[in-house]
């Protein structure tokens, strides 16, 4: 009976290299799992897709105010190229116009009384307190039509609406 209970306790556990292997195979799966998902490429897309809706809201709002001002645009935008000229850059909500200065064109047509919009959207990566920008541009070409784009859209990506 001694000589049983003396095989019986050899077998009972696993030995370090059994271990170790199993402890390398969920390694190797964990990280093919984390290749497949890519994280960075998920976040940038969430991102992308704000801004392209951030983009149409914008340009939205410039309409509704042109359809209720006999057509005209509001006062800030510019004859430009939405995506090369930087003193397109929208001026944040809630920043005075004077705090803006020349560089930002301030929509604060767009959400006065909340009429048009509530506030303008800020672009996901422009978290800085200390930029007065919204992230996103607009320009008008010299036919009228107005351009609203996205110069901090990720993965290559161009995101830009003209009507």
């Amino acid at each position: 009976m001694r000589s049983f209970m003396k095989k019986a306790n050899k077998r009972a556990g696993f030995t370090i290299l059994e271990v170790l292997l199993v402890v390398a195979m969920i390694g190797i799966l964990a990280g093919i799992v984390i290749l497949a998902i890519n994280p960075t490429k998920q976040l940038g897309d969430a991102r992308n897709t704000q801004r392209k809706a951030d983009v149409n809201t914008i340009l939205n709002g410039v309409y509704q105010y042109a359809i209720d001002n006999n057509g005209a645009l509001p006062s800030g935008i510019a004859v430009a190229t939405c995506a090369s000229v930087a003193t397109s850059e929208i001026c944040r909500t809630g920043v005075a116009t004077t705090t803006c200065g020349v560089s930002y064109v301030p929509l604060t047509e767009l959400t006065t009384s909340s009429r048009y919009l509530v506030a303008l959207p800020t672009d996901p990566q422009s978290t800085s307190t200390g930029n007065n920008g919204a992230g996103y541009r607009v320009a008008k070409d010299i036919n009228g039509r107005v351009t609203v784009c996205a110069p901090l859209a990720e993965q290559g990506q161009t995101i830009s609406a003209t009507r």
